[in-house]
């Protein structure tokens, strides 16, 4: 019964890729949200292990053969001489108000060990322990079970049955995957110049498991060079997915168009977006009482994932029609299709952030990951970002005021403790030498009490205490990491109502780079790419790419003359001077308009300076058509602003340096012209970043170089790098700053500029 058919392979699965799939039914419940990261979950465990006796046996590989399939796995803990199995799940609150389908994934797990230990050592039964930790009291909450042989092989039967079909499915699909990319072709006729060197530097590097930093100028291809060169390597490489990860969401569709282009038939191509955008009731907490489309998730996914590995094509839409045909939510049929996926399209917080899933799914399963990461030069402010956290006084507040009489004891210990931090505030912006212990237990502690109000009350799931409960324990996550690579520090904040002030207290990630470093030993083979990553020894020390990470800096294929850049030497936009300098700049902008009428971008360092230089343009030249980049993330504002980019329009669009139109947007031809930067770019001084500038010179010894001048030239080059899209296109970009005369600036600056 458990041998594999006659002349047909024996698909491999691991217990936990088996369970997630058959062991699963009824509601949707994400009311006990607060999970530990994987970072707690394998602390936990270790702690967990090292309360054993001798005899016992940590992480023992366990193998057996079920209904066809190759059943795969390690047990948490087994002690043969007592002859009992652990399964050890980490938790925060309280473990009796953990879903009931949860736990009964979790024994599941348990007994599918159980049943292959018996197998292993030829038992008629053992004892299957459920171990809850909880990873902030160290209180362990233990649920026994003495299981007979023959109750676990009938247990491991119905769930090896449930996925049999499934897993020949997905081992043709993969066949018929991996043939298809060994034959892809280059969607060209030919490659463009500089596309080829990127093309073959991504398949050598993804085919032998090494990562790459690949600086390659913008309009010669890098989204299909790049993908069609992974896609190739992945059959010879054994890789399992490929995540084409962006920082901003232009870059996701790009990602798609290539695929679509590419039509490596029949590639599973997913799109990830965003919970917010994805979910259909915002309104409604994610459990069956609250939320239709949780209700019953579990008992409809099976038609749905079905449908969705059928469909292949799984962009946002797609996944979205889908779902509702089957009642579902479409943001967790794309987590579950995140398994099934042989490409995932989406932002680069799907693998980097503190609780990515695909880093913890990649983990757990084992698997090949390739990554590709676009836009690379952005990624150092987009890690800074996931592991930095603050705590607003506000969010604390509007949770206080919609708390019941049962918290409100425990908040006010909370807001105490707070305000004995505004005591010795005595400035707006203060650094703290240490985070404060006091307010991080009382801290943790109002965090289990909360996470076991909500619940045992899933009304109260949604709302102003469901924020502030979000909020602290990401701040609590990132705190768990604190240390050389953070800053921590108080700012002071306005009264709310007759209380005294109440500080944010945020942490601030300095260094991504050791909390990176796990990321990219995770993955089979990465590479970054942008146009802007020099120097590259910026990138990679601070993203923390493994030493002997391959570098590669492909020259532009465009005619140096297609290109004029201008410096004007005296002109100065340093805050104190840009009053007297700015009719040197409206000048310099009408007099190139006036040569050569088309349209322009026109960069500036923050919106009132930008709109400062709008109104002198404005009056000087009123015959001179100008629009401005609206303040806000209003993708109707945005959609409007860049549709009078015509071909055939003239006029200038003023814009902020770094914003939405820095960077990821396509104008080519005589939709753009033209750029006209009137600043270097550089991070304000001020004390957060003058002590980021500190904190990295102790690091590195580069700290002003890090923190300003590096950050501030990408900005400057991924503008500029709007006005040249294609071979054919001409423009000319005027530099409005005599810094840009400077030997270490143009030294960072392109060398096929001519400067």
């Amino acid at each position: 019964m458990n041998a594999c058919p006659p002349n047909e392979p024996c698909p491999r699965v691991a217990v936990r890729a088996l369970c997630a799939f058959a062991a699963r039914s009824g509601d949707l419940d994400l009311r006990f949200t607060p999970s530990p990261s994987a970072a707690d979950g394998i602390a936990g465990h270790a702690t967990v292990t090292s309360r054993r006796g001798p005899d016992y046996q940590r992480e023992l590989p366990l193998a057996a053969l079920c209904a066809g399939l190759q059943l795969q796995g390690r047990a948490d803990g087994v002690d043969l001489v007592a002859r009992r199995l652990e399964e050890i799940k980490t938790h925060r609150g309280d473990a009796q108000h953990i879903a009931t389908n949860q736990r009964a994934l979790h024994w599941a797990q348990a007994k599918l060990y159980g049943w292959m230990l018996c197998e292993q050592q030829g038992w008629d039964g053992l004892e299957v322990a459920l171990v809850y930790f909880h990873i902030d009291t160290g209180e362990e909450t233990v649920l026994t079970e003495w299981c007979e042989r023959e109750a676990l092989a009938a247990h491991a039967q119905d769930l090896c049955q449930r996925y049999r079909q499934w897993a020949h499915q997905e081992a043709a699909h993969r066949a018929a995957r991996d043939a298809a990319l060994a034959a892809l072709r280059f969607p060209f006729g030919e490659f463009r110049a500089g596309q080829r060197e990127l093309t073959e530097a991504v398949f050598r590097t993804q085919r032998g498991g090494r990562h790459l930093l690949a600086q390659a100028p913008t309009g010669i291809g890098k989204t299909v060079a790049t993908l069609f060169a992974t896609l190739r390597a992945m059959p010879e490489a054994q890789g399992d997915q490929l995540l084409y990860l962006t920082p901003k969401t232009p870059g996701r569709q790009l990602a798609l168009d290539g695929l679509r282009r590419l039509n490596a038939q029949p590639l599973r191509v997913l799109e990830r977006v965003a919970r917010d955008k994805a979910c259909e009731h915002p309104e409604a907490a994610c459990h069956g009482e609250a939320c239709p489309l949780a209700r019953g998730f579990y008992d409809r996914l099976p038609a749905a994932r079905q449908e969705a590995a059928q469909a292949a094509w799984l962009d946002a839409a797609a996944l979205r029609r889908i779902a509702l045909a089957h009642g579902i939510c479409p943001y967790y049929l794309g987590q579950e299709m995140q398994r099934w996926a042989d490409v995932v399209v989406g932002d680069v917080n799907h693998y980097f952030d503190i609780s990515a899933q695909a880093w913890a799914l990649a983990v757990a399963q084992e698997w090949r990951v390739h990554l590709l990461l676009d836009e690379a030069h952005a990624l150092v402010e987009r890690a800074r970002g996931m592991h930095s956290a603050e705590l607003n006084p506000a969010s604390f507040e509007a949770a206080r005021a919609q708390a019941p009489e049962a918290l409100r004891r425990e908040m006010a210990r909370l807001h105490r403790h707070w305000g004995e931090l505004g005591r010795d505030l005595h400035q707006p912006w203060q650094p703290l030498a240490d985070l404060p212990q006091a307010f991080v237990q009382a801290l943790r502690q109002h965090v289990g009490t909360l996470t076991d109000h909500l619940a045992s009350h899933p009304s109260a799931s949604a709302g102003a205490l469901q924020t502030w409960l979000f909020d602290a324990l990401q701040w609590l996550r990132v705190a768990e990491t604190f240390g050389e690579h953070a800053l921590a520090d108080l700012s002071a904040t306005p009264r709310l109502g007759r209380s005294a002030p109440r500080p944010r207290l945020a942490i601030r990630n300095v260094l991504p780079a050791p909390l990176l470093a796990p990321r990219w030993a995770s993955a089979y083979s990465a590479t970054l790419f942008s146009a802007t990553l020099a120097p590259m020894d910026h990138i990679a020390t601070l993203l923390g790419l493994p030493e002997g990470a391959a570098r590669l800096a492909v020259p532009s294929p465009f005619p140096p003359e297609h290109l004029q850049v201008r410096v004007l030497p005296k002109v100065s936009t340093r805050y104190a001077d840009r009053a007297r300098s700015l009719p040197l700049v409206v000048r310099a902008m009408a007099e190139q308009f006036q040569a050569q009428p088309g349209n322009y971008l026109a960069f500036f360092s923050s919106f009132d300076y930008l709109q400062q230089a709008l109104d002198a343009f404005a009056q000087a030249h009123p015959e001179v058509p100008v629009w401005q980049q609206a303040r806000g993330p209003d993708e109707a504002a945005r959609a409007a602003f860049l549709a009078r980019f015509g071909p055939e329009s003239q006029g200038i669009g003023f814009a902020v340096l770094g914003g939405a139109f820095g960077e990821g947007i396509d104008l080519p031809g005589r939709r753009l012209i033209g750029a006209f930067i009137a600043t270097l770019g550089l991070p304000p001084v001020n004390p957060v970043n003058e002590r980021l500038r500190e904190r990295l010179q102790q690091i590195t010894g580069h700290g002003f170089e890090h923190t300003y001048l590096y950050p501030g030239l990408h900005k400057v080059v991924q503008a500029a790098g709007r006005v040249i899209r294609t071979p054919e296109d001409q423009g000319v970009v005027v530099l409005m700053d005599d810094r840009f005369s400077r030997p270490d600036v143009r030294a960072l600056l392109p060398p096929w500029w001519r400067l």
